[in-house]
């Protein structure tokens, strides 16, 4: 590892905990992206949140998604998550899945391998988290009850 994937790894390990440690699966290569999406039982729900870097829009969509996610009373089966720039080749092949334009930070969320919703960055980026929020939620009661 050269000194510059070295200083990547330890800057992104608090954005990376901060979805996991609130129940977030990681998935890190394009073998588990595959593996999960292509053994998902068909009436589960599935949340993805597709982290990365960027302050402006990833400061409020990673603390926007836990929120949710841990209080709505409508909450997706599973939460999983990849990280654009760190996990190149599993953000690529969940992007696969859900075939929009390339989007990070974003929000999809699957019933089965079928897409439901996907939020892309410019519905995150420079709003109010609790509209962010709101705007999850909605999803949510719609296809996670």
């Amino acid at each position: 590892m050269n000194a510059y994937e070295a200083y990547m790894k330890e800057l992104v390990t608090q954005m990376r905990d901060e979805l996991t440690s609130n129940g977030f699966e990681s998935l890190e290569t394009d073998d588990a992206v595959t593996q999960y999406m292509e053994n998902v039982n068909d009436d589960d729900t599935t949340f993805v949140v597709i982290n990365s870097t960027c302050g402006c829009a990833a400061g409020l969509a990673r603390p926007a998604a836990v929120t949710v996610a841990e209080q709505n009373d409508a909450k997706p089966t599973n939460k999983i998550t990849v990280f654009a720039g760190q996990d190149k080749a599993a953000t690529e092949q969940m992007r696969d899945y859900i075939q929009q334009v390339p989007s990070s930070p974003s929000y999809a969320l699957f019933k089965g391998k079928e897409l439901k919703h996907f939020m892309p960055r410019e519905h995150i980026e420079g709003r109010d988290v609790q509209d962010i929020c709101m705007d999850i939620k909605d999803v949510f009661d719609e296809h996670c009850s």
